[in-house]
């Protein structure tokens, strides 16, 4: 008998280009739990209008090219199912049904939802929808049942809210979903140019897409040690900006003599992003490569999009069943 492997469901905002830190901190753990978890993963575009809705242009243009990422990365449709948000229409009706089970101040005390108005303070987000965000995320996760979602310690909040309805919903009705559990992942703490969190919101971000001009530009830009005024001045890798990159690019060897060197001044930091460049140029090529052949295949892209969203789709009418049967409606 073939053991049913557990479920694992995650998803992306269409809002921009896929940076850095979307590699390191999601995709790569996306494709390796596809070895041992049926995986589900999805442009979220409706959760993009949370905050893009004045410009929902950039979601159109982004989708596609998001999902070639993902494919440049190493998704494999064979092993995930990979899809759109809004191709499944019955995400929006199991977000309608339990969002009329959600007290309000579960939603009001979601610790990120004023992080979020700070980190968006350019766009006017004051809204019934982002508000309710936590909940069309929980109607994302529910409807497939999924037993695991694969989050950072900081989207604990958000999970909770999610395991918290489906909870409410099986007491107000009948057992219909598993609480999903969170499977911790490890999220490098990787910077933008300007030593902030990597945005595209801040203009700082280094997207896995950026030509090698690009990329040696944003790196030459990038904030290193502040105190380091001069050549030699001693370094502080712990609070050089370049230095957890060089943890994820760079040979452990190289990691060891760059610390040793820059806090004795044996490194100069035009040094140590030159060698960076060179490594991070390395290892973006054969994504590069990938990409460069989905770019010019649209056809089978579009083919992997419909196939996924036909397999999501089956999966969620299943479970609206179900849930119709469970309410009694």
């Amino acid at each position: 008998m073939v053991k049913k492997r557990k479920r694992i469901l995650s998803g992306m905002r269409p809002t921009g280009k896929t940076h850095l830190g979307h590699l390191h901190g999601i995709l790569e753990n996306w494709r390796d739990l596809q070895d041992e978890y049926e995986c589900f993963y999805f442009a979220a575009d409706w959760h993009a209008l949370t905050s893009e809705y004045k410009n929902t242009a950039v979601i159109k243009e982004s989708l596609t090219e998001m999902i070639i990422d993902w494919l440049s990365v190493g998704l494999d449709p064979q092993r995930s199912t990979l899809f759109v948000q809004s191709w499944v229409k019955e995400h929006a009706e199991l977000h309608l049904l339990l969002s009329m089970i959600t007290p309000l101040s579960w939603l009001e005390r979601n610790p990120t939802y004023k992080e979020q108005q700070e980190e968006l303070a350019d766009k006017d987000i004051g809204t019934y929808g982002f508000l309710g965000y936590p909940v069309l995320q929980a109607a994302d996760i529910l409807i497939y049942k999924g037993d695991y979602v694969p989050v950072g310690k900081d989207q604990l909040p958000h999970l909770e809210i999610t395991r918290e309805i489906a909870r409410r919903f099986n007491y107000l009705y009948q057992e219909t979903f598993p609480p999903p559990e969170a499977l911790l992942t490890d999220v490098p703490n990787l910077g933008g140019t300007d030593g902030r969190k990597m945005s595209k919101s801040y203009d700082n971000a280094i997207f896995i897409s950026d030509p090698a001009d690009m990329l040696a530009l944003k790196i030459e830009q990038m904030v290193t040690d502040p105190q380091r005024g001069y050549r030699k001045d001693p370094g502080d890798p712990d609070v050089c900006g370049l230095f957890p990159y060089h943890r994820i690019y760079s040979d452990s060897d190289v990691v060891a003599e760059i610390d040793t060197e820059c806090r004795r001044a044996g490194i100069g930091c035009k040094d140590c992003k030159q060698m960076l460049l060179k490594k991070l140029e390395a290892y973006l090529a054969p994504i590069q490569e990938k990409r460069q052949h989905y770019l010019t295949h649209l056809a089978e892209v579009d083919e992997i999009i419909h196939e996924g969203t036909r397999r999501a789709q089956e999966v969620a009418r299943q479970t609206m069943v179900e849930v119709r049967e469970a309410i009694g409606m």
